[in-house]
C-alpha cells in the first residue's frame, strides 16, 4: 500500500552531521503526517521527530530540538531528518514512519506504515 524507503545513514564523528531521507510511494493520503522513529541498542524505540504534510507543523522529542530538524519536499515525495551536533547517544537504528491521520505524534502505535531503517553510527 505504501512503501518508505530510508538513506542516509552512516558512521559519523561526534559533532558532526548526517541527512537522512525516506521517500514515499504507493498510494495518497489527506491530512497525513510523516514522523521519524530511533532505537539503540537495549533501548525501547523512541519519537525522534513529525512534521505535517500539507500545513509542515513540526514536532521533536526534548533530546533532539536545537539540534535536529525535519523537512519535507512534496514534488520528491520526501522527508528528510537533518541531524547537526550528532552525539554518541544519537546511534541507533532510524526508522521513517508514516501516520494517516494527524494528532498524537509521540507514539509509535498511531503510525500506520513504516521503513526498513538506517544504522546511524556515532563514535570516535
Amino acid at each position: 500500500q505504501v512503501q518508505l524507503v530510508e538513506s542516509g545513514g552512516g558512521l559519523v564523528q561526534p559533532g558532526g552531521s548526517l541527512r537522512l531521507s525516506c521517500e514515499a510511494s504507493g498510494r495518497t493520503f489527506t491530512n497525513y503526517a510523516m514522523g521519524w522513529f530511533r532505537q539503540g541498542s537495549g533501548k525501547e524505540r523512541e519519537f525522534v521527530a513529525a512534521i505535517r504534510w500539507s500545513g509542515g507543523s513540526t514536532y521533536y522529542a526534548d533530546s533532539v530540538k536545537g539540534r535536529f530538524t525535519i523537512s519535507r519536499d512534496h514534488a520528491k515525495n520526501t522527508v528528510y531528518l537533518r541531524m547537526n551536533s550528532l552525539k554518541p547517544e544519537d546511534t541507533g537504528f532510524y526508522y521513517c514512519a508514516l501516520k494517516a491521520r494527524y494528532g498524537d505524534y509521540g507514539g509509535p502505535r498511531g503510525y500506520d506504515y513504516w521503513g526498513q531503517g538506517t544504522q546511524v553510527t556515532v563514535s570516535s
